[in-house]
């Protein structure tokens, strides 16, 4: 875009088409392509957006353009739910790509305008907001939104050649400030990502936390494939500004190789990288009584690392009783994700398919560096809210008028990509310690950790692999590991009691081991004393 076109565009926000021509922009700069309507053409590449970001970074910050608010406010959750995106319209519904774009509408909760643009080789059109392209009834506050103000986000559907009705399903969007997910390789959404986290849960006022917004999309053809796309986002915020490439790929598993320019306008007390977004509530460790009739309802229920040093970490999530934020110091990653290990149906028992949530792991495909895996854990009472981050945090404090340049890769896949050879932990449970028969002790709590894999299969009859644990503070006893009684080869558990006072947490750390060979992968834990 120029920049007299971006400032109507942008600042205006709701213009039609008639304005733009009333406003010199001669009617034959729009293309058509069926109900479609294009922007005139404006040179475009990766290298032109890092220096759109980087000049971004050096102005005062404007914040994104929200239109028409007298409608998005009366755009309700049920309204928005009557309104969609008419398919036979979408973009490339016809080819040449073989995933066609569909559009959200603005509303309540997406107020603010996102620009979405058409790249073809050296130049980008934006499409241009029509309200005929979506279905919504004669009396919806959607009627009288004017043409020319934007979309708040998008997704791909499905090829028009693939298996699945295209029409019916999608598997990537761009919804809301820097969020997207994707359906991974068992076809359902769950957990998202972001582009950047700012202050998030940070305990220092004033560091507000703030969400940057994509406010402005390209999406690029990729020549002579059937299963990749290409998609660039202009972020910015109060603090920050950012050029994102996403090479995005629809295998068994959806892979997004992204590549991200970050500049700060801002000094930022924490600034998170390569974050994920899920959802905990409670599941088989702890779950208060009768809160819920479902045994277990979570997005993800661990955070997987796999350590610059090679260790293989599990640390299960909790149901916090206050915002809470762990942080695990490593040099250089090989990579750390969000997972749902449990993949039973039973386990969940509700129509929602947790039991098909997607893993997200982000692999490094540059190195990271030094810093920390922070994981940020947030109270809920309820399954709507996202409470857990997971994010990559630079070791140096972060000073306005930085850079930061990241490659990496997400899996959104059933597992982790790479999963160790050694047994994983499959479940941690929780209960009153003390033996059966006798006076349970106030305070004394019981933890079984479950044990799953080859590693733990050929022991020699009456050989008990070894459980090494550390806590930061309590008393243990009733130490001992057994093999599960379920029939199952190379399922193992490891118990002990735990005596403590007071309610800090406590750190915990477990493995097994059979003399100088380690058995299983680390698991971690965090104990809220009830």
């Amino acid at each position: 875009m120029n920049d007299a076109f971006d400032r109507r565009l942008f600042l205006q926000g709701a213009v039609s088409l008639s304005t733009l021509v009333a406003l010199g922009l001669p009617a034959a700069a729009f293309a058509d392509e069926g109900a479609l309507t294009f922007g005139p053409a404006e040179p475009f590449s990766f290298d032109i957006l890092i220096e759109r970001a980087k000049k971004l970074a050096s102005e005062a910050y404007v914040p994104p353009e929200r239109p028409a608010p007298e409608i998005t406010s009366r755009l309700t959750y049920e309204e928005l739910g009557k309104i969609k995106f008419k398919t036979d319209d979408a973009l490339w519904a016809n080819g040449p790509e073989p995933f066609p774009v569909t559009f959200f509408h603005l509303g309540t909760f997406f107020q603010k305008k996102v620009a979405i643009n058409v790249v073809d080789g050296k130049n980008a059109s934006e499409i241009i907001y029509r309200k005929s392209t979506f279905d919504m009834p004669a009396d919806s506050p959607a009627q009288a939104m004017p043409d020319g103000v934007g979309f708040a986000g998008f997704r791909f559907q499905e090829s028009r050649t693939g298996k699945l009705d295209w029409k019916k399903n999608d598997w990537v969007a761009f919804l809301g400030a820097s969020y997207f997910r994707s359906i991974g390789e068992l076809f359902q959404y769950g957990l998202s990502a972001r582009g950047i986290v700012v202050n998030a849960a940070d305990p220092n006022p004033p560091h507000q936390e703030e969400f940057p917004d994509f406010k402005e999309f390209w999406l690029e053809p990729v020549p002579n494939s059937t299963d990749q796309v290409k998609v660039y986002a202009l972020l910015d915020g109060p603090s920050v500004s950012g050029a994102f490439s996403f090479l995005m790929t629809r295998d068994k598993a959806v892979l997004m190789d992204i590549d991200a320019h970050i500049y700060t306008r801002n000094d930022i007390n924490r600034l998170g990288l390569t974050p994920l977004t899920s959802m905990y509530w409670f599941s088989e460790t702890a779950k208060p009584t009768a809160i819920d009739w479902r045994p277990e309802v979570h997005d993800s229920d661990g955070l997987a690392m796999w350590t610059g040093g090679g260790e293989h970490i599990w640390r299960p999530l909790n149901d916090v009783p206050a915002t809470t934020t762990s942080s695990f110091a490593d040099s250089n990653p090989r990579g750390f994700g969000l997972l749902q290990r449990d993949r039973i149906f039973d386990h969940y028992l509700d129509g929602v398919m947790y039991d098909r949530r997607p893993s997200l792991w982000v692999e490094p495909l540059a190195p990271f560096g030094d810093g920390a895996v922070q994981l940020i854990e947030i109270p809920t009472n309820d399954e709507i809210h996202d409470n857990v981050v997971a994010m990559w945090v630079p070791k140096d404090p972060v000073k306005g008028g930085q850079e930061f340049q990241l490659k990496y890769r997400l899996h959104w896949a059933a597992d982790e990509p790479f999963p160790t050879n050694l047994a994983r932990c499959v479940a941690t449970r929780l209960g009153n310690g003390g033996h059966p028969g006798t006076q349970r002790p106030i305070g004394l709590r019981k933890f079984v950790i479950e044990f799953l894999g080859d590693s733990l299969k050929d022991l020699p009859f009456g050989v008990k692999p070894e459980p090494v644990i550390t806590v930061s503070r309590g008393e243990l006893s009733y130490i001992f590991t057994e093999a599960v009684p379920d029939g199952v080869n190379g399922h193992w558990r490891a118990q002990f009691d735990l005596q403590v006072t007071g309610p800090e947490p406590v750190e915990m750390r477990c493995f097994l081991k059979l003399g100088d060979k380690v058995l299983s992968e680390t698991w971690l834990y965090q104990y809220h004393p009830f």
